[in-house]
């Protein structure tokens, strides 16, 4: 099985942006967490969802459009 080019890059950078998200959840979770997450982590936590979430669509709109 022969992978296209384009596929394979459609793979790295998503690959490329769920490891940069864990890597932000991780630092979120060890920099504000502990028993409990902060007020401030949380917020955080919800920032690094909202950007994974735009991130992804950019990058979709982007490789569609290419």
């Amino acid at each position: 099985m022969q992978l296209e080019r384009e596929t394979l890059v459609e793979i790295g950078v998503s690959v490329v942006a769920v490891v940069l998200f864990v890597l932000a959840v991780a630092y979120v979770g060890a920099t504000y967490g502990g028993n409990d997450l902060s007020n401030q982590g949380a917020t955080l936590l919800v920032g690094a969802v909202v950007g994974f979430v735009l991130l992804m669509t950019a990058v979709g709109i982007a490789l569609e459009r290419r």
